[in-house]
């Protein structure tokens, strides 16, 4: 009887999630809570062989502590800044001006982004793609997409035949677009869907994405496993910008954020303060288990570009100038953007999952993913890009993270410190310079 009663208790979480998937759902587990509002991830833990999205949503209708500055900029509109938001719309999420303004974006293209591609690799079908970015877009003064040209949904393949329809990954779905959206306003995207979110029809999905766009962002994995250097071809692109997000785990290494052919993203908590940028970032943790994703690859071989222990003016968390850590690998992460959901950006997603919809509160490793690739596309270099090299010469052109932590792993892994740290990388945008 108990058995049955489980068993229901799984089909019905299935119904919910938009499908059976390869994917374990979490609709009845607890919330974790901050001031009495609900953060729930878009995804729940992935099977071997497959991969979770990082989207993590604030409960809809919650007022976020942290609030954000609102809409009402007097930016351009097509920077995405609109100049009379609708009309008693409170913005409980950062908006995409705020995300401009934090990352010294308005003015930093002129051309915004125009004739570039970002790709977005994800699972599954998202049915109302089109429709809701171009809600996103339309609140925010940034200029609509076309259907089949400016934008384009298609599957793992390039076929028109898209796989079925998951709500957890369209929530994953519309974060992507909106970032997109947010900070590359004249950018085309292209969106790929995977058939299901394993890793064979993820990576193919990558390999499609690579060949049209020049620049791809991820903002799925999973942990390390033994067999992934094989899989890193499908992420060696040379040309291509490709981002892949660190994970929201805390301490400790996912892939694709491990392969040495990304730019590993990590994630802040930015907020709103009276320094002369006008905002804060720390690390990102919501708890000892949630968290910026970070450390030492167990399989991948540290590329010459990083060399993170001989950064110029990288100090550890015992005061001398090489990485306490000691880190001979691969190391996660490269640079970073927002992701703490208590201070996390608007969201417009009109599929319903888990009874919400509408505009929501966002953050995750999957918010840093997408941004960090379409800095990329708005500085426009990807042909002289090698992998994730470009911020490591370029230091000088990024906000530099120095507090906060992960947890007690007792290196840099974890923890902030002025010049290269795990949870933060190189540090976040500061206008397209470092990208």
């Amino acid at each position: 009887m108990h058995r049955s009663r489980a068993f229901l208790g799984v089909l019905i979480a299935i119904v919910i999630g938009g499908g059976i998937g390869l994917y374990a759902t979490h609709a009845f587990a607890a919330p974790r809570s901050n001031a009495s509002v609900a953060a729930l991830h878009s995804c729940g833990a992935a099977q071997s062989g497959a991969a979770t999205c990082h989207a993590i949503y604030l409960s809809q209708g919650a007022a976020k502590p942290g609030k954000g500055t609102g809409g009402g900029s007097t930016n351009s509109v097509t920077n995405g800044c609109p100049t009379n938001p609708t009309a008693g719309n409170t913005y409980p999420g950062y908006t995409a001006c705020d995300v401009e303004n934090a990352y010294a974006l308005s003015t930093a293209s002129a051309s915004n982004g125009s004739g570039e591609t970002v790709a977005i690799v994800d699972a599954y079908n998202d049915p109302n793609a089109f429709n809701d970015v171009n809600t996103y877009r339309s609140e925010f003064g940034i200029p609509l997409l076309t259907n089949g040209t400016t934008f384009k949904q298609v599957n793992q393949t390039g076929g028109t035949k898209l796989p079925r329809n998951n709500g957890g990954w369209a929530q994953e779905i519309s974060l992507d677009l909106d970032m997109v959206s947010a900070v590359c306003p004249n950018c085309n995207i292209l969106l790929v869907e995977a058939s299901s979110n394993s890793n064979t029809n993820l990576f193919t999905a990558e390999n499609y994405a690579a060949a049209h766009a020049s620049y791809v962002s991820n903002s799925y994995g999973e942990s390390e496993f033994s067999g992934e250097t094989s899989d890193d071809t499908y992420f060696n692109h040379p040309g291509v910008v490709i981002t892949a997000s660190s994970g929201d785990g805390g301490y400790g290494v996912e892939y694709p954020a491990a392969s040495p052919y990304v730019t590993a993203v990590g994630g802040t908590s930015l907020t709103k303060c009276s320094s002369t940028r006008g905002w804060c970032e720390s690390v990102w943790s919501t708890s000892s288990t949630e968290g910026a994703g970070s450390g030492c690859s167990a399989y991948e071989a540290q590329q010459s570009w990083q060399n993170i222990a001989n950064i110029t003016g990288n100090v550890d968390v015992t005061g001398t100038t090489t990485l306490e850590g000691n880190c001979a690998k691969r190391a996660v992460a490269d640079v970073s953007a927002t992701a703490d959901p208590y201070h996390g950006v608007d969201v417009y997603d009109s599929y319903s999952y888990q009874g919400v919809s509408g505009w929501l509160v966002f953050g995750g490793t999957s918010v840093a993913s997408p941004l960090v690739a379409s800095v990329y596309a708005l500085a426009g270099n990807a042909s002289s890009v090698t992998y994730g090299s470009y911020p490591y010469s370029h230091t000088s052109s990024l906000n530099d993270v120095t507090t906060g932590k992960t947890a007690s792993c007792g290196s840099d892994l974890c923890t902030a410190v002025p010049g290269w740290d795990g949870p933060t990388g190189l540090g976040t945008p500061n206008g397209i310079g470092g990208f």
